[in-house]
């Protein structure tokens, strides 16, 4: 090898060097690091807490526990137009960014067993990813988290939680402390969870059950409608 080969792979080599080792940490000094302040803790969140994720179902899993017993279960796409979206929007008080939904629906010898629709809703950091299940009649029927992003409330996906929301339909308000208990220091995470609930009921209500002329323009039910034990524990 010559002189200037030689210095040439030298030169390659050092730049090499200088790229995988050097420039990383000088470029990423340059980026602003994320910071989140966390009312509860009064401390900003760490680098752990932030890149914090649990997994726990992929969607395809999740509906086969919605439709255990299902001979088929399909999945299909129900998009938004700007009327529909706002509809829903007016139906469940509150605004949102989707423009369509991901629907599961479980059949058995042709029979609708149900409707799982793919929630992603933000916690109090972190959009939590969850599935709501519903029965052809328009009641709640399961609730599985399948991401969780926040370092704390993952107890929304336990049984003991989530069971609250079994039995609830379109005319339950879903509410902390009008027909849902809250977890402590959850709060958000609960209230997340909840609005999706609702807003699954919305979607089933409007785009699947009242086409089959079997849903209600009633939004929140008195108590002569439904019992306030019933409500509560979502019977």
């Amino acid at each position: 090898m010559d002189i200037r080969a030689f210095h040439l792979t030298f030169l390659i080599g050092l730049l090499t060097f200088f790229m995988m080792t050097v420039a990383p940490h000088s470029l990423f000094a340059q980026v602003p690091q994320e910071r989140i302040w966390d009312h509860e803790l009064k401390r900003w969140l760490n680098a752990k807490e932030l890149g914090h994720m649990e997994v726990y179902f992929t969607e395809d899993d999740a509906a086969k526990v919605m439709f255990p017993e299902s001979d088929l279960i399909r999945k299909e796409i129900l998009p938004l137009n700007a009327d529909k979206k706002t509809l829903v929007q007016e139906r469940i008080g509150w605004k949102f960014p989707e423009e369509s939904f991901t629907v599961y629906i479980g059949e058995t010898k042709g029979q609708v067993d149900g409707y799982a629709i793919v929630q992603n809703t933000i916690g109090k950091h972190r959009p939590i990813t969850y599935m709501v299940g519903v029965d052809p009649e328009g009641e709640v029927t399961n609730f599985e988290v399948l991401i969780y992003r926040e370092a704390r409330g993952n107890e929304i996906k336990t049984k003991r939680f989530n069971y609250q929301y079994q039995g609830k339909d379109v005319r339950d308000p879903i509410r902390i402390n009008s027909d849902i208990i809250n977890i402590s220091g959850a709060t958000m995470s609960v209230r997340s969870a909840s609005a999706g609930v609702k807003r699954v009921l919305v979607l089933v209500n409007e785009f699947y059950l009242k086409p089959l002329g079997i849903g209600t323009d009633t939004l929140v039910a008195g108590n002569n409608e439904k019992g306030f034990l019933e409500s509560l524990l979502g019977f």
